[in-house]
């Protein structure tokens, strides 16, 4: 027996742990949503950046992660503290029919509507007020936009919204360029 995770932000571009194999997979129920503050990764409290978070409804197409027995243990904790240090996401585990035709059980993380960091659906003009401002210990919000979009685009994913965030942070760094 395998185990699964599923991807559907950062994970999808840099999963931080070993894995069997990868494949595109798609949770009903649940969709990608720039709607939680972060306070560490891509903000600060003072200027809080925003990362995505699977919220109630639709459906969310991403990556799903097989992963050995032997290493789960591990893998997990290492994704409890990566994903879980302020507690704004919740474990769920979800079914995800998978590319191949399979349906898996994979481990997800569910934005929590209750915790103060959940930020629920902004306006675009907010969200790209909030991304360009965030800056936290892994790095500048735009980057985790900017890389998201990109591996969404090349897995033929397409998310209006996050093309237009994409565009006007591109747009402002050519801007910045001038």
């Amino acid at each position: 027996m395998s185990y699964w995770v599923f991807g559907y932000g950062s994970l999808i571009w840099r999963p931080g742990f070993d894995y069997v194999q990868a494949q595109q997979g798609l949770v009903r129920g649940l969709h990608r949503q720039l709607c939680v503050y972060s306070f560490t990764h891509r903000g600060t409290e003072e200027h809080p950046g925003l990362v995505f978070g699977l919220d109630q409804g639709g459906a969310c197409r991403g990556m799903a992660f097989e992963v050995e027995p032997g290493i789960w243990d591990e893998t997990h904790a290492y994704l409890r503290e990566r994903e879980q240090g302020n507690n704004v996401y919740k474990e769920s585990w979800r079914k995800i029919a998978l590319a191949d035709g399979q349906v898996v059980e994979a481990l997800t993380f569910v934005a929590d509507r209750t915790h103060r960091q959940y930020a629920g659906r902004l306006p675009r003009e907010e969200q790209l007020r909030l991304v360009r401002q965030g800056v936290g210990h892994s790095g500048e919000n735009p980057e985790y936009v900017i890389n998201t979009y990109a591996h969404l685009a090349e897995m033929n994913i397409k998310d209006d919204g996050l093309k237009w965030l994409h565009d006007a942070l591109m747009k402002g760094d050519q801007a910045a360029l001038s």
